[in-house]
Parts: C-alpha cells; structure tokens; sequence
C-alpha cells in the first residue's frame, strides 16, 4: 500500500537529496552546525510535502509545499557556506544545487496548480547597474 506523497516524483527527489547530504564528507574541519542545518533543512523537505499532500484544502496544502521549497533554498544556502568555506568541493557543490534546483521547480509546480493565484508571463525589465551605469536584461516572473 502506497501512501499518495510517495508517488510524488518530488517526494522522491528529496529523498534522493538527503543521501546526497549523506555524501559530504564530516571531517573535523567542517563546521558541525553548518552541517547540522543542511540536515535538518533536507530532512524537512520531504516531510512537509508528504504533509501537505495529506491536506484536504489547496490553501493548506500551499501552505506546506511553500515550507518544502524554503526548506530546500535553505539548503542552497547551507552549500554555498561550505564551498565559501572550502569545505565541499565545486562539483559537490554542483550536484547539491542541481538536485535543489529540480525540487525547487517542482514544488513551484506543485504551489501553482494547487492554489488559485493569478500569475503573469516572463516579462524583461531594463534595469541599469548603478556600479557600471550598464542596463542589463532582468527576466521576472510573478
């Protein structure tokens, strides 16, 4: 008997993202807490969707999948700490971010078809860099 968040490709993903975790290395130099957190956030991940999942009400249901998804930015967060720290390698830190970035798309997904908020198109803004007096091209989606 299956539960239905483990049908979820999602959910799987993010169980895939805590064996990840699993696979950066805790030697003595990196800082316990960082690590400690990476692991809290990722083990967050999964449980908030297979809660939300079990919600009856979209604004409930949003409600979880948006914690999931903070959850798996926090882990962003937590391996651009520990490669500015030198303690995980570029290619770590990559295959970390593209998991994330998998999951972050996916609860995005999952938060639009659920709720009932309006969203517009891309739309290229002009911005101009006050550094450089450049305009640069800036994608936003709302």
């Amino acid at each position: 008997m299956d539960f239905s968040h483990e049908k979820l490709n999602v959910y799987n993903k993010a169980l895939d993202f805590i064996e990840f975790i699993n696979e950066i290395p805790s030697s003595g130099h990196i800082k316990l807490n960082v690590l400690d957190q990476s692991d809290r956030a990722a083990t967050s991940i999964p449980l908030n969707i297979a809660e939300g999942t079990g919600k009856y009400t979209s604004k409930d249901k949003c409600r979880y999948y948006d914690i999931a998804r903070s959850s798996a930015l926090e882990c962003a967060a937590c391996l651009d700490v520990l490669i500015r720290r030198k303690q995980i390698s570029a290619e770590l830190c990559k295959k970390g971010k593209s998991f994330l970035l998998e999951i972050v798309s996916m609860l995005t997904g999952l938060i639009r078809s659920t709720s009932g908020r309006v969203y517009e198109k891309e739309f290229n803004y002009n911005v101009i860099n006050s550094e450089s007096d450049k305009k640069e091209n800036v994608s936003l989606i709302f």
